[in-house]
């Protein structure tokens, strides 16, 4: 490497929260059966549940000004600034089993989780 060259440090900015390509995939099949591509996940967190809090989750083509909005390639989650507390370092996953096909969150700021997985407690 001659004198001339530099290299320019790649930049890397940490997600807030994660979403799995199975669960990026899911939203964009849901995308386009809806045919509205302004759509994002939007994931929150309600009182209530077996262990203090639940999440929860809904299509929305519009955010908020307080809103977080996560970006992943063509697809985005849109977290509101009360859930943000309960959820940040959390990954967003889809799973199918028997029991039917869903979102899930592996939040690794819950002490405690029912054995459904949709409740939580900090």
């Amino acid at each position: 490497m001659s004198g001339a060259e530099s290299f320019e440090p790649a930049s890397y900015t940490p997600k807030p929260m994660m979403l799995t390509d199975n669960a990026q995939g899911r939203l964009r099949a849901l995308i386009a059966e809806e045919g509205n591509h302004a759509l994002k996940l939007r994931v929150y967190v309600t009182g209530g549940g077996c262990s203090g809090f639940q999440y929860g989750f809904d299509f929305a083509d519009e955010t908020s000004d307080d809103d977080t909005l996560i970006e992943f390639d063509d697809v985005a989650m849109v977290v509101d600034p009360l859930s943000y507390q309960y959820l940040v370092g959390s990954t967003v996953d889809f799973e199918e089993s028997l029991a039917g096909a869903r979102f899930v969150i592996k939040n690794p700021n819950a002490t405690t989780t029912c054995g459904c997985g949709s409740s939580f407690m900090v």
